[in-house]
């Protein structure tokens, strides 16, 4: 049963902001480590952003720092994604992920939502 639902993506130009949101219907939430991850067409799923379980550290992909800001509300059960000065390459299906530790691993992520698109036109 899928417990992490996202929202929030669409198609935007470039230089624009989006702002995703991933709702957390489990228990464990506020104990674990919450990440974004997107996939482009033909390529692989990258990392994009992790947070740790208080919200206290981020980490972030090269590509994205400066640019994005992951954050998360453990009482509403919510992680975010805020994405500022969007480029055409930032264009994927954006994944909403959770594991018990490690913000700054890139792997070992074990839920996963369904994704949401964004498309960003140049």
């Amino acid at each position: 049963q899928v417990h992490l639902v996202e929202s929030g993506g669409g198609l935007v130009q470039a230089g624009a902001s989006l702002r995703l949101s991933c709702v957390d219907s489990g228990r464990a939430f506020e104990i674990n480590v919450m990440g974004w991850l997107r996939q482009a067409p033909g390529k692989e799923r990258e990392f994009v952003a992790g947070i740790s379980w208080d919200g206290t550290y981020t980490h972030y992909a090269d590509s994205v720092k400066g640019r994005f800001t992951i954050s998360r509300d453990n009482a509403k059960n919510t992680v975010y994604l805020q994405m500022n000065s969007l480029k055409p390459e930032d264009t994927a299906v954006y994944y909403c992920a959770a594991k018990a530790y490690g913000y700054e691993d890139h792997e070992g992520y074990v839920d996963w939502g369904q994704g949401t698109q964004v498309t960003v036109s140049s």
